[in-house]
């Protein structure tokens, strides 16, 4: 079964659907088999991929017309990544979820019926906390939080976190921090190291040790509807998500051998 992770902050610009896009193509690379959510009526992420939103069946209509996810997903240039589109129409499905039984559950329920086909599903969230993004919340086992190297991302961390914490409580008791990336990072600004250093001493762990440069190739590679590592494999931006995917793997992996080393054995207990 996939790993569900939604990249998700209510902060706009932090570099969310490029996470999601880049990650997808590092995860694809990597041999693992991973299908990106378009959970944004943007549609950045299907049109950075390669696709008109305007031409493509889309997440709506799994949403609210019960279509089957297959029957929408789209295989991009990299054969081990996948899309599932969003469009301008998502923005009335919150409008058209509202009265819907379960309505929190609904994405949940979509990507259920193909998790078992991928290794990892990165759902993008759009820069809001309305019902979609809980949908994506509601859905996924862990979320990935991008932040920019800048105060007022900070300011807006805590608001996250008290929604995860929520969500958590109400709808998804199993949701996981899979942790917070540090984005758009400029070595130069002291600004940036400051902010790196504040978010080092308050969350530990929580944050990726992998950091995400300002990289001109990242900018560039949406307009040629490719990922960065499909685009210009040796940029800085393709090594930083490369070495962000090979880090999340390396933490299940770590997590697995944990708890497989608290499971008492039978022999154990004789």
């Amino acid at each position: 079964m996939g790993r569900i992770i939604a990249i998700a902050n209510q902060k706009g610009g932090v570099g969310k659907t490029t996470t999601a896009v880049n990650l997808g193509g590092s995860f694809g690379v990597l041999e693992y088999k991973t299908l990106i959510v378009d959970a944004d009526p943007q549609a950045n992420a299907t049109s950075g991929v390669g696709f008109d939103p305007k031409q493509t069946r889309n997440i709506y209509d799994c949403l609210i017309n019960d279509v089957h996810p297959s029957e929408v997903i789209l295989s991009t240039d990299n054969p081990n990544l996948d899309v599932l589109p969003s469009h301008i129409d998502l923005v009335g499905a919150e409008l058209e979820m509202i009265n819907m039984p379960n309505r929190e559950y609904l994405m949940r329920k979509v990507l259920e019926k193909v998790k078992d086909r991928y290794d990892y599903i990165l759902i993008d969230c759009s820069p809001s906390l309305g019902l979609i993004t809980v949908n994506a919340l509601t859905a996924a086992d862990a979320v990935l939080v991008p932040v920019q190297s800048e105060y007022y991302s900070l300011e807006g961390l805590g608001k996250l976190l008290n929604t995860i914490k929520i969500i958590q409580g109400r709808l998804n008791t199993d949701l996981d921090i899979e942790g917070i990336l540090i984005t758009l990072y400029d070595t130069r600004l002291r600004l940036a190291n400051h902010v790196v250093e504040e978010l080092k001493t308050h969350f530990q762990d929580l944050v990726f040790d992998t950091v995400i440069h300002r990289n001109t190739n990242l900018a560039e590679a949406p307009s040629h509807g490719s990922t960065i590592i499909m685009h210009d494999a040796t940029s800085k931006g393709a090594v930083n998500y490369l070495n962000l995917a090979r880090e999340i793997t390396q933490r299940e992996e770590a997590t697995k051998l944990s708890n497989e080393n608290n499971k008492i054995s039978l022999e154990d207990e004789l």
